[in-house]
């Protein structure tokens, strides 16, 4: 019997005297259900199947004293009250009482008004344990039911479910190590849907998500238990086939797709046809790791995009057209450092209690001569595989960093800036350095820079980015995550890794109002981190809709 399921308090009295276990229970019973035993011995063996709300014993007992009792109470109902009774005057024994666990003392002769107010705030205390106890409980499993949440998310593709570019490159690296091992193919195919704009842009982006939701369900019946339909960006989708005994099976599984995407895509009363192309790439003859084996099932897919579509073709060695382009906007991008090509961006920071405008975040955009403007989609990855993004990064701090003390100077406040932090600049030991250099060089307080990483950057090698951040931000520089939730959004290192902000991904925002299941999601992830003590900023907030809904969530 558990006192939780009570209406009545349950009360257990232990004394060896029998005169004062009536008297007790004489006084109490009126509003409460007392049990009475003479020993501490009886009372452990009651305390085996009844949890009480309060116990209230003698200290002096013959056998086990009430005092050895106490953390054996407590150990069995963390939430019961113990009080205390005896003849010994001094305060001492008060004290050794309260030491040992007990909530309050009553000394003898009994005082019955003493003892009545004792008890009604023993209970009031137990009240509030048990109600305590009953919000972690909840707030425990709500964590752990957003937290699978979140972890599914950052594996799956939101409107399909299917693994995401994460989880389909994973999937990929084990594939090939027991491929290698055993000796057999193991092919990736890439498949997007031709003309697939054309959809959206006549008949809505509603239209478009019915068609990749379909799309994917067909995909999934053209392969084999142990293979792998993943979703990529956009119309891009990726299978990956492990059960591969020659190509002419890829031959098969190329005509099945052909084959189901020949049905027409049923959007309320219209039917829309569409055609897949498909780019082919096998282990090993194509690569020999999973990155390589992705990147020329792109250049296999290019060539059936650049056939018209509605084709599969084979990765070959002549793909590498698409090498070259690449190497000749690394080159361009040597250049372009040089003559200061790059350039700086500032998004503003908005206080949402305030509505002031308290700082900003630099982006880097290039000013490329030939190509026109170009945003960091199309030459951070580039960036990064070449190294070249530490002297971009270096470019960008010491300019934000610059342009804000100049703001500073001209009076408008103790503006803050941030910055993106590359997995490179993270890597280098030097980093904490070359940070102190710069703030030097333009003058801005450290308090003022915030720095943000991403979750993959920091969880490559968590312990070393402990230690980094804990260097950096004893500089005085702040650090946030950046895009939280598109990663590995594991609440651990929320905890355990010294960061101060939280920058919440803008397609959560986007969809914060429209899609109850990503409100959710944002309630729970700035609930989390406001307690623990972390600020959180909205990025991409476009909407008044979305204004009003982060401030009624409390974003800072």
């Amino acid at each position: 019997m558990s006192h939780e399921n009570r209406d009545r308090p349950n009360i257990l009295i232990i004394d060896d005297d029998e005169q004062i276990r009536s008297l007790l229970d004489d006084l109490l019973k009126p509003n409460n259900d007392c049990t009475t035993v003479g020993s501490a011995e009886e009372a452990l063996t009651i305390l085996n199947s009844i949890n009480f709300n309060l116990v209230i014993s003698d200290i002096n007992m013959g056998g086990i004293s009430g005092l050895d009792l106490i953390p054996r109470v407590l150990e069995k109902t963390p939430d019961t009250v113990v009080v205390m009774i005896s003849g010994q005057q001094t305060i001492d024994f008060a004290i050794e009482a309260m030491r040992a666990g007990a909530f309050d003392y009553i000394t003898k002769p009994l005082d019955l008004r003493h003892v009545e107010t004792a008890v009604a705030r023993a209970l009031a205390h137990q009240h509030l344990l048990t109600q305590k106890r009953r919000y972690e409980n909840h707030l425990e499993e709500l964590v752990k039911e957003r937290t699978a949440e979140i972890e599914h998310l950052a594996y799956h593709d939101k409107l399909t479910d299917l693994p995401n570019r994460v989880l389909f490159a994973d999937r990929c690296t084990q594939a090939l190590a027991i491929a290698q091992r055993n000796q057999n193919l193991v092919a990736v195919m890439l498949v997007s849907i031709d003309r697939f704009k054309k959809v959206t842009e006549s008949l809505g982006h509603a239209a478009g998500d019915v068609v990749l939701t379909e799309a994917a369900a067909r995909l999934q019946c053209c392969i084999s238990s142990g293979d792998t339909v993943a979703r990529f960006e956009g119309d891009e989708f990726a299978l990956l086939l492990t059960n591969v005994a020659e190509t002419a099976d890829l031959a098969e599984i190329t005509r099945a797709i052909s084959e189901v995407f020949k049905a027409p895509f049923r959007l309320d009363r219209q039917e829309v046809y569409v055609t897949p192309s498909i780019g082919i790439s096998l282990f090993p003859s194509n690569g020999q790791d999973s990155n390589t084996i992705l990147r020329n099932a792109v250049a296999a897919l290019y060539r059936a995009k650049r056939q018209g579509g509605n084709n599969s073709q084979f990765y070959a060695a002549d793909m590498n057209s698409l090498a070259l382009k690449r190497l000749a906007l690394e080159t361009s991008m040597r250049r372009a450092i040089a003559n200061l090509e790059f350039v700086v961006y500032y998004q503003p920071v908005v206080n949402l209690a305030s509505g002031e405008v308290v700082g900003s975040e630099a982006l880097v955009r290039w000013q490329h001569p030939e190509l026109g403007l170009l945003p960091p989609g199309k030459f951070i990855g580039l960036a990064e595989d070449t190294g070249l993004i530490l002297d971009i990064g270096d470019f960008v701090m010491r300019a934000a960093c610059a342009s804000t003390r100049a703001w500073q100077d001209r009076g408008f406040g103790r503006l803050r800036i941030a910055v993106n932090i590359s997995a490179r600049h993270f890597q280098q030991e030097d980093f904490p350095e070359r940070l102190v250099e710069i703030l030097g060089e333009t003058r801005l307080d450290p308090t003022c820079l915030e720095l943000e990483l991403t979750e993959t950057s920091i969880m490559e090698n968590t312990e070393s980015a402990a230690k980094l951040l804990g260097r950096i931000r004893k500089l005085g520089v702040t650090v946030a995550i950046d895009d939280f939730g598109t990663g590995y959004s594991s609440l651990s290192y929320l905890k355990n890794l010294p960061i101060d902000t939280v920058k919440l991904d803008r397609s959560f925002v986007m969809g914060a109002t429209t899609d109850p299941d990503d409100a959710a999601l944002v309630m729970a992830i700035v609930t989390l981190a406001h307690n623990l003590r972390l600020r959180v900023i909205a990025e991409g907030v476009e909407t008044d809709e979305q204004l009003g809904f982060l401030r009624l969530l409390r974003f800072d």
